[in-house]
């Protein structure tokens, strides 16, 4: 049962954990780090060998006092395809770690994540990592990043780093030491007997138990008894769960916790909001349901592209679903792109195949995901194109060569080369033999050509013939002189202009 309490209760703040994103390239020893970090730094009885529940985790650390201190971290995709994900946890987050390998050095993408720090406005700690190479080299790093306005401590600015191996675990002390400071700095703080408030991680459908998210309370407190909105989805906190998979019946201040049994698919990156009933849930979603019609019915639609293909979108989760149609729309081409027909999580069922049948250019692309029994049976009827993929960059590499091979085709007319004719040699019936000097380009036998008179065009013909220094020849290119043999019912005369014209297909 919740209990009320006082204003004074209400209004009272508190110093809270910090809440950490690691940020950086792909492949500078992110997913590491956090591993290293979680499995010597969960202080729990039953947490050996227990694999990570939730996309967000706590850690604890012994500060320089001797007090033990909590973080939690919260684990975002590295991929470049994943941007938007990365960039709701850098907003979800307080303080981010910028990972740079000490062998790779500054990265495009490194420079893409400090960007997205940048713009949340968050404190950041830059972790110089691998540094158990052989060819690590922690100095040229930071001389790096004061290239691209990135200055640590030491190097003309305030930026705290610390060098690590995420490997040996060299330096992950002083890492979240670092990061313990910056809080101290920064002051967190909160409300921990208010409702509890916070961001959605993740969301996903588990085919046991239905819809299952992750929260990072940032705000108050959640307890058993409670309601929670999310854009248009509720839930109650009959199930709610630690990082670790175990029931638990209260979370507060910066805790990531887990929540079965949700009546939609909440949105990934949008607040949530705790209620002490069911009613006031329900009035929350219904609001934001109809907010969001009213932005879509006034708001001002882009122009369709030229063609559209229809496309399902399944996957493992929300997060990705997101991430895939970031993904595939920014493989837009001018004259053509993708008419989302649905993107969710799942399994791809018969209904998606009902759907995408409706229309023979339609595909279904699934990712981290499969297609069902059922479906494949209804699909052998239908034939409907479905690719699944469990790698981002194979899908894509796909989808955009499967763009390439639909795209609406451009005829256009272009001038290969211009003739000026300057004596007309003979003509017998529909040829002529026209004197004169290729002004531009090249002409060829077998080009058809325009026949300009003051610039407007009189007649088409076709290049039957070339001579250059009375031999034949079969082009002829600018500054030289020819004999040139036209086809055509159109009488050429000295001054007309003939230009030779191809098709090309674009």
């Amino acid at each position: 049962m919740v209990q009320k309490k006082s204003t004074e209760q209400l209004n009272e703040k508190t110093a809270r954990p910090p809440i950490v994103v690691v940020m950086g390239h792909i492949d500078h020893g992110k997913s590491t780090l956090l591993d290293y970090i979680r499995k010597t730094s969960v202080v729990d009885s039953e947490a050996g060998g227990i694999t990570q529940h939730l996309s967000a985790y706590e850690v604890t650390h012994k500060d320089p006092k001797g007090v033990n201190r909590s973080i939690t971290f919260l684990d975002t995709p590295g991929h470049e395809a994943f941007k938007g994900m990365r960039n709701r946890g850098a907003t979800a987050a307080d303080i981010a770690i910028l990972v740079v390998s000490a062998e790779d050095s500054v990265k495009a993408q490194t420079i893409e994540a400090w960007k997205s720090i940048v713009e949340s406005n968050i404190p950041f700690v830059v972790a110089i990592n691998k540094i158990d190479k052989p060819n690590a080299n922690p100095q040229k790093v930071k001389m790096d990043l004061a290239e691209k306005g990135i200055y640590v401590e030491g190097f003309g600015g305030d930026v705290p780093f610390a060098e690590i191996s995420a490997k040996t675990g060299a330096g992950i002390d002083t890492l979240l030491e670092t990061i313990l400071l910056v809080a101290d700095i920064a002051e967190f703080t909160g409300k921990p007997n208010i409702p509890a408030e916070g961001i959605m991680i993740e969301s996903h459908l588990d085919a046991r138990r239905g819809i299952t998210a992750t929260l990072i309370v940032q705000n108050g407190t959640l307890e058993k008894g409670m309601h929670i909105a999310c854009g248009g989805a509720i839930a109650s906190t009959r199930m709610m769960e630690n990082f670790l998979g175990k029931p638990m019946d209260r979370a507060t201040l910066s805790q990531p916790v887990g929540i079965v049994g949700w009546s939609e698919m909440p949105p990934v990156g949008e607040l949530f909001q705790a209620f002490a009933t069911k009613v006031e849930a329900e009035q929350s979603a219904k609001d934001y349901t109809q907010n969001i019609h009213a932005k879509k019915n006034t708001g001002i639609e882009k122009p369709l592209q030229e063609k559209r293909i229809p496309i399902i979108i399944r996957t493992d989760t929300t997060g990705t679903a997101d991430a895939v149609v970031t993904e595939i729309q920014k493989l837009t081409q001018p004259t053509i792109g993708w008419k989302i027909l649905s993107a969710g999580v799942g399994t791809i069922g018969e209904n998606d195949i009902r759907l995408a049948g409706v229309d023979k250019e339609a595909i279904i692309v699934g990712f981290n995901t499969k297609m069902d029994n059922r479906a494949r049976d209804l699909n052998e009827q239908i034939q409907v194109p479905v690719f699944t993929f469990d790698i981002i960059y194979k899908l894509s590499e796909h989808l955009a060569a499967l763009l390439e091979e639909r795209r609406p085709r451009i005829e256009k007319t272009v001038v290969a080369g211009i003739l000026k004719a300057q004596k007309i040699f003979s003509k017998t019936k529909d040829r002529q033999v026209v004197g004169g000097t290729v002004q531009e380009g090249e002409i060829a036998v077998g080009n058809t050509v325009r026949i300009l008179r003051r610039e407007n065009e009189i007649g088409r013909g076709t290049i039957v013939g070339l001579e250059q220094s009375k031999a034949k020849t079969k082009t002829v290119v600018a500054g030289l002189a020819c004999g040139c043999l036209i086809e055509s019912r159109i009488e050429i005369a000295p001054g007309d202009m003939i230009e030779a014209i191809t098709k090309v297909v674009e």
